[in-house]
Order: structure tokens, then C-alpha cells, then sequence
């Protein structure tokens, strides 16, 4: 199978390599755009891809795979298209990849950009919400658009989160004989919706008012809507840190409250992933507003009380227990969740969990710390300290094969 990248500049703009595959296919598959720039030399069947695309790739690799094929995909196959879906069904060695620049590689050439320091956020099929997790003062985004209508919505996103300041471009029609753009300021966007095959290019600029989020654990606590039950931002910081989130890992947020440890750990890295597991209704709709609002709203929240809406999640790499450490079966079932390896952190306040988690400690290993905070308040004319309840934590890894056996010697 040929994958072939097209752009916008149709067959014109295609290499010998590529006009060759697509003479020879006798299946031709790819959206209608694309297959409309092919001339009546490339004689192959054509087929639309449906929607939704997905699910139907295996179906029609099957339908033609006794037949030459050669799927058209916008620019590169390979960054944000069609060439990993059909990489993931064939394996590597079932494709031939013709790749033609991207829209990022054609922006980045107009504005002057170096494509490494320019970070790549995809809508298409994707909640605008995820712009606000790289919203940075001095930061260079590049935005895939869905539509026409993607530039407004990133210039309203921008302003609501603060960046209203920030400059957009639109480029249109990259590589084309019609492309184009146009300019603008975020919170005075006007512009009508123009060519829906377009990319936004924002130079971010925070308000004088803007709440500063980091880029590491620990953000403000007046960056969560919460009713109280929220790890304060000193215990979420160390929290993280001992979570560690790396790149793909997935954390199961067991009593999730506002949500804070899913929102941060899933901030870490734009592969990391959450389930966040709240018994209250009302605390779960809040935390996947804060999701949405802090720039994740691909957080999962789930309803339920613990052990039992545990049931039937994906396996964790690191497991937070924030709430209800005492219910029956709950650390055995987190516990049991994990693979060899895999982290559980859990945090508490009162002398009940705290014996339950020294318990574990003697048990399985691992940390048990006392974690303090002090904040300097007013007292009178001075100023003196406020303690902050004692948090209890404890965060063990779970011995692998060799490392459990090993730990059993040392216990008997």
C-alpha cells in the first residue's frame, strides 16, 4: 500500500515518486477534497473515506486487499493523519509513505518560525479546551484547525482564559495558489470564518490580571473551583513528585474532590492520562469543569463510590488515594490494580488512615512521611504562624517479580 501526501498546490506540487503511485493504484481512497486535486490519469477506483474514518480502516483494507491501493492524506501521513491508523493495522513494512511538507512546515516557513520551538496543537476532532494546558506568556503555538470556524473559537478560548492579548494569524490554504491570511489581536477578533482548510498561529500574551500557571505541579489553588475539598497546592506539589508522571502512564484519582491531582498529572505530559473517581455527584461535575478550564478535557470522571466503581477501568501506572481510605476493600483493590512497578501515593489528615496507612507501610514498604505547611498571618499589629492540618503520606512502588520475593526474605 502507498500512502501519498498531498497539499494544497494539488498534483502540481507532487514529486515523481508520488504521481507514479497514484498512476499505478487501482484503488484510490482519501477524502473528497483531496481526491477532487487528482487528474483523469490516476484511473483507480475512488472511495471516499467515511465517517466515522477510524473504525471503517479496517473494513476497506479488507474490502481492496487484493487490489493496489494508495491512500491520499493532507501534507505528511505521518503527523496527525491517516498514516498511523493504517501503520497500527499493516505494521510498518505493509506501507510505502510518500510524505509532502505539513501545514506546520509551510507556517513555520512564512512566519519564520523554528519548527522546534514551536509547539503543535491539533482540534481537528479534538475540544478547543486543550489550547489553554500551553498557554504561556512569550509561547509560539501552531493550531491544526477543524473548520472555518476554529480561529474565532481560539481567539474567544484566549481571551476567557486571560491571553486575550495575544496575536493570531490565520494561514490559509498553505502551498496553494490561493493561499492567504489574515491578522489579529485575540480579544478584538472580528474576522468572518474563511477557508476552512487553515492553521492559526498564536503568539501568546497574558493580560496584566492573568493568574500565572506553571508548567510544573503546584498551581494556585485559586486556579480550581472547589468547595474545600481540594489538596492544598505545597501537599499537591510534593503529591506529584512522588507520583511521578512520565509520558503515556495512566493514574487512577480515587476519591478525586476537585480534581487538582488528575488536572496536574495529566499537565505533566500531553500523552498522560487520568480517571478521576468521585463518589458526589455535584464534586464530580466540578472537577471536569476544572479539567476543561486548566487545559485537560480528556480527564474520565467517574461517579461512584470506591472500591466498587473501580471496576472494569484500564490497569493504572500510579494510583492517588485523596479520599476514603477507610472503606472497606479499598486499598487491597488499588492495590491489586497495579502491575509490578506501578505507584500508589495516598494522603490523609486523620489519625483513623493514618494507622491504616503505618499498617501498609510495615506491610509492603515503601515512604511514610508528615508533610506540614505554615502560612504567616496577621496577628495584631505582627505577624505569626497559621499551622495547616498535618498530612500523613504514604507512596510505596510495587516490587516487581524478583524485588517481591526478595522483600519476602527480608520480612520473615
Amino acid at each position: 500500500m502507498s500512502v501519498v501526501g498531498i497539499g494544497a498546490d494539488g498534483w502540481a506540487g507532487l514529486s515523481g515518486t508520488a504521481r507514479d503511485a497514484l498512476r499505478e493504484a487501482k484503488v484510490l481512497i482519501g477524502g473528497a477534497r483531496q481526491l477532487d486535486l487528482l487528474p483523469a490519469e490516476c484511473a483507480g477506483v475512488r472511495v471516499g473515506w467515511p465517517s466515522p474514518l477510524r473504525p471503517a480502516v479496517p473494513r476497506l483494507l479488507a474490502e481492496h486487499r487484493e487490489r493496489r491501493i494508495a491512500v491520499l492524506a493532507s501534507g505528511d501521513p505521518m503527523f496527525y493523519g491517516i498514516g498511523r491508523a493504517l501503520a497500527e493495522e499493516l505494521g510498518p513494512r505493509g506501507l510505502r509513505v510518500v510524505p509532502h511538507p505539513s501545514s506546520v512546515s509551510y507556517a513555520c516557513a512564512r512566519l519564520g518560525w523554528p519548527l522546534e520551538d514551536t509547539e503543535v496543537i491539533t482540534l481537528v476532532g479534538r475540544p478547543a479546551a486543550r489550547i489553554a494546558a500551553a498557554l504561556h506568556e512569550g509561547r509560539r503555538l501552531l493550531v491544526l484547525s477543524a473548520d472555518a470556524g476554529t480561529p474565532a473559537e481560539v481567539a474567544a478560548l484566549l481571551t476567557a482564559r486571560g491571553f486575550g492579548p495575544s496575536r493570531l494569524r490565520v494561514l490559509e490554504q498553505l502551498g496553494g495558489e490561493d493561499e492567504g491570511h489574515v491578522d489579529g489581536v485575540a480579544q478584538r477578533w472580528a474576522h468572518p470564518p474563511g477557508d476552512r482548510l487553515n492553521v492559526v498561529a498564536v503568539e501568546c500574551r497574558a493580560a496584566a490580571d492573568a493568574l500565572r500557571l506553571g508548567a510544573v505541579p503546584g498551581l494556585p489553588d485559586t486556579a480550581y473551583e472547589h468547595d474545600g475539598q481540594l489538596t492544598k497546592r505545597h501537599v499537591r506539589a510534593a503529591t506529584l513528585g512522588v507520583l511521578a508522571p512520565a509520558p503515556g502512564e495512566l493514574l487512577w484519582d480515587v476519591g478525586g474532590g476537585s480534581g487538582s491531582i488528575a488536572v496536574e498529572w495529566m499537565r505533566a505530559h500531553p500523552s498522560c492520562r487520568a480517571v478521576s473517581v468521585e463518589r458526589d455527584p455535584v464534586r464530580a461535575e466540578r472537577i471536569a469543569r476544572n479539567a476543561e478550564r486548566l487545559g485537560v478535557p480528556g480527564l474520565e470522571v467517574v461517579t461512584g463510590p470506591a472500591p466498587g466503581a473501580l471496576a472494569g477501568l484500564p490497569a493504572p501506572d500510579a494510583v492517588f488515594i485523596g479520599g476514603g481510605l477507610t472503606a472497606p476493600g479499598l486499598l487491597d483493590a488499588c492495590w491489586e490494580a497495579l502491575p509490578p512497578g506501578g505507584r500508589l501515593v495516598a494522603n490523609t489528615v486523620t489519625l483513623e488512615s493514618e494507622a491504616l496507612l503505618g499498617e501498609r507501610h510495615r506491610q509492603h514498604g515503601g515512604e511514610l512521611v508528615r508533610l506540614a505547611v505554615a502560612h504567616a498571618v496577621p496577628v495584631g499589629g505582627f505577624t505569626g504562624w497559621r499551622q495547616a492540618m498535618p498530612v500523613t503520606q504514604w507512596s510505596v512502588r510495587k516490587p516487581t517479580g524478583s524485588q517481591a520475593s526478595s522483600h519476602m526474605g527480608d520480612r520473615s
